[in-house]
């Protein structure tokens, strides 16, 4: 895993998870549960491609209504909001607390949220640019996984000539 930096990536889970059709689609095959499952092995990978922290925010579900409940899945901060706080207002607090002294980012595409957050000195990516950035990290690692194992030798193709000579001359040797 890459060194933590500190940068901060925030991501409007539900925003997210509505944004992309893999995810959106997982809802409608299987359940939201799954969705964000998906979304929180993604958001693992890349924060460990990356080295930034990751916080996945989720409006309330399943969790004692008067509690916030997070906990870290695979390196990233997964947070269920508390009853009568949603998501995005989560991130607001996160932004005021580090956005002035950390380099922050947070995912989401909703116009007014971005507006908020950059007026609290975060930067802001849509759903579709993290998409892109994730989809783009991934294509990255699998051509660098092609080129090490097309590059991987053998011993025959490292080995100095002359020694090989002698190799295949004693090999043949024992052979007769």
């Amino acid at each position: 895993m890459g060194k933590r930096s500190s940068e901060f990536l925030l991501v409007d889970g539900y925003n997210i998870i509505n944004a992309w059709p893999e995810l959106s689609n997982e809802i409608k095959r299987v359940d939201l549960g799954s969705a964000r499952d998906k979304l929180i092995d993604i958001m693992a990978d890349y924060s460990a491609s990356t080295g930034i922290f990751v916080i996945i925010v989720f409006d309330a579900h399943q969790v004692d209504k008067n509690r916030r409940t997070n906990y870290t899945i695979n390196g990233v901060d997964v947070v269920y909001t508390k009853e009568g706080e949603t998501a995005d207002h989560y991130i607001e607090k996160i932004v005021d607390a580090i956005g002035r002294e950390e380099k922050v980012r947070v995912a989401t595409s909703d116009w007014i949220e971005q507006q908020i957050v950059i007026g609290r000195g975060a930067g802001r990516i849509s759903a579709r640019e993290l998409y892109e950035e994730v989809n783009s990290l991934i294509k990255k690692r699998r051509a660098m996984e092609k080129s090490k194992a097309e590059s991987r030798n053998t011993l025959a193709d490292i080995i100095d000539p002359g020694v090989k000579e002698l190799l295949e001359k004693h090999i043949k040797d024992l052979a007769e």
